[in-house]
């Protein structure tokens, strides 16, 4: 199993089969649907459970999700389009940091409760550590902070010194296209109550876009069944 917990221990003492569980668990992350919403379809099908209750599914088994279907997930290109977008967290804005690469592939995202030199330095690491190699091409907005975590990334090595930084609204419009997708389910969430809640909720919803965009190498996890709960079921089962 290495880093990966017995899946089925996961689910060993709740009330309701796994299949219940995944379902409700990958309709919130995909769908403009709220856990009342949910509780209400569930009730239509003979389960009555309560909206918090699908509040703390997502919240325990969206992190081990998260790492299962990465196992499979292909590599991003090396010409990055990075852009901050805005998230709301206890009526405060915080920052998702993300990145598409040249053909709109997901590279990476992060949550961060500010936005400067330091949160740009993180994103860019934890997206190199991510892909398994640095960027040959950043393009970013004129925003001076990002260009300058990218110069000192640099100057310390952590980033190739051949890296080509551009500064182009035209190029990076890829990218902000794409936070439509995210922004249209985190906006009708009315905002989050907690960093970590928010950071767990995004990185499910991060997922299914992915899912989506057909980041993920199913041959190779020998899934022959592309429907979505055959899928989920085996990506979860797999060891």
């Amino acid at each position: 199993m290495g880093k990966f917990k017995d899946i089925d221990k996961s689910f060993n003492g709740r009330h309701f089969d796994r299949e219940i569980i995944v379902l409700c668990v990958r309709w919130y992350l995909r769908y403009k649907l709220s856990f009342r919403d949910l509780a209400e379809m569930m009730a239509e099908r003979g389960l009555s459970l309560a909206h918090t209750t699908i509040m703390r599914w997502v919240k325990h088994f969206t992190p081990e999700f998260v790492k299962r279907w990465n196992r499979w997930a292909t590599t991003a290109g090396q010409s990055w389009r990075v852009d901050e977008t805005y998230v709301k967290i206890r009526c405060k804005w915080a920052y998702l940091y993300r990145a598409v690469d040249r053909a709109g592939k997901t590279v990476d995202f992060r949550l961060s409760a500010r936005r400067d030199v330091a949160a740009a330095k993180a994103f860019f690491a934890k997206a190199t550590r991510f892909q398994g190699r640095a960027p040959r091409t950043i393009t970013l907005d004129g925003y001076a902070a990002s260009h300058r975590a990218v110069r000192e990334m640099k100057t310390d090595e952590l980033l190739p010194a051949n890296t080509t930084v551009r500064s182009s609204k035209y190029l990076n419009n890829l990218i902000e296209q794409d936070h439509r997708h995210i922004k249209s389910r985190v906006n009708v969430m009315l905002g989050f109550k907690r960093f970590q809640n928010a950071a767990v909720t995004i990185s499910g919803i991060e997922l299914m876009h992915r899912i989506r965009k057909g980041q993920f190498d199913l041959a190779a996890a020998h899934l022959k069944d592309t429907a979505a709960p055959s899928i989920w079921t085996a990506v979860l089962s797999a060891r």
